[in-house]
């Protein structure tokens, strides 16, 4: 009987004291918050608003140029935009990968491409603008060897291939922009973007 009545005032010292002492520490205690208004963890500039891809010129230029490239590119096996640039990098850092691809893309290809075809130029000003104003400020969190790994396969890639590589990133701009779309705005991704690849 005298263990049951130990056992009863410490249970009930126990429960004043969590009472008087956990609950309060629980309750304001910071916890991760989800949903609309929350901040994110993509890194600090790294999004972009729905309206930078929704105007139709923009878009219908981009993919007629990509068309235009395709056509003379016979080369199948290879390709510079796709899944294989984010293997081994965090979601928050995709859209800062892609800015990367958009600025070696306008410096090496379009640079160039002014010359060989229409509205090369706008399409050319158009990522420029992405890089250098809109994710001017987006930076990668974390490690960037993995992140400089895979553009380095890339630009590897497309300098082996010589004028066919740099027509095959011009046949990849529709890629690259919807790439780029998903990854940096937080709109549901549009279908069948990823099953180009």
């Amino acid at each position: 009987m005298a263990f049951v009545e130990t056992l009863t005032k410490n249970f009930s010292g126990w429960v004043i004291f969590c009472c008087c002492c956990c609950v309060p520490l629980l309750l304001t205690s910071p916890l991760p918050l989800k949903g609309k208004g929350v901040a994110s963890t993509t890194p600090h500039g790294c999004k972009l608003s729905k309206s930078h891809f929704q105007p139709p010129y923009i878009r219908n230029v981009t993919y007629t140029l990509a068309k235009m490239a395709k056509a003379s590119d016979h080369d199948t096996d290879n390709r510079f935009i796709g899944q294989q640039l984010f293997v081994n990098i965090k979601e928050n850092n995709r859209c800062y990968m892609m800015k990367r691809v958009m600025e070696i893309v306008v410096k090496d290809v379009l640079a160039e491409a002014k010359k060989l075809y229409p509205n090369a130029e706008e399409v050319a000003e158009f990522f420029a603008r992405l890089t250098k104003e809109e994710l001017r400020s987006c930076n990668s969190s974390g490690h960037k060897e993995r992140i400089e790994k895979n553009l380095g396969e890339m630009k590897n890639k497309m300098k082996q291939l010589g004028d066919n590589g740099k027509t095959k990133a011009i046949g990849e701009l529709d890629l690259l922009f919807d790439y780029t779309e998903d990854a940096c705005t937080d709109t549901p991704k549009r279908g069948g973007n990823k099953k180009k690849n």
